[in-house]
């Protein structure tokens, strides 16, 4: 039986600011959340009203992987859970993996483009404003291609056993990993 990879990302309704800051997560509150799951070989899209589903999806994965969700994305939904996601569901965190192997904390974006050719379609920033326009699809947009580039990055990385990365001064490095191949 294939195991189940459920690469995840979600926006938020609140910026650190409007909380009152970053270890105020939890009451940023989401606003989309989005996962594709190489078992169903699906996307969903979730919103605050099926955040249970998401929750449940997440902890029934052989593996979640995201880039920075451990210190964020779960953060913001254990506002809505009294499970402490990080100790309970089995993750990757792409962010957290290539900080200790470069000692420094690449941006998506310039992983995307070194290793890919292609970037992200927005910032984080942009989903809270369409939030606030009522704009919920084109927030569901902008995080699936989030989920896509996730997705991406991750088989770059467990084919090659590296990713390409553009360090602060936006030279391009190379970055070895060693992340479990999601078709195995």
């Amino acid at each position: 039986m294939a195991k189940d990879f459920v690469y995840f990302d979600l926006e938020t309704q609140r910026s650190a600011g409007d909380v009152g800051g970053w270890d105020k997560k939890c009451d940023m509150g989401m606003s989309i959340g989005v996962t594709y799951s190489t078992a169903l070989g699906e996307y969903r899209i979730f919103g605050e009203d099926t955040v249970d589903a998401l929750i449940d999806q997440l902890r029934r994965a052989d593996l979640v992987i995201g880039y920075n969700h451990i210190n964020f994305d779960y953060q913001v939904l254990m506002g809505y859970t009294c499970l402490d996601l990080p100790s309970q569901v089995r993750s990757l965190d792409l962010c957290v993996s290539l900080e200790e192997a470069t000692n420094h904390r690449p941006k998506l974006e310039h992983i995307a483009a070194a290793s890919l050719g292609q970037g992200k379609t927005a910032e984080g920033i942009q989903a809270i404003k369409w939030w606030r326009e009522g704009k919920v699809m084109e927030i569901a947009r902008y995080c699936a291609f989030d989920v896509k580039v996730t997705k991406l990055v991750h088989e770059f990385g467990a084919t090659h056993g590296c990713v390409r990365y553009l360090d602060s001064g936006g030279h391009e490095r190379v970055a070895a990993v060693t992340w479990p191949d999601a078709s195995a």
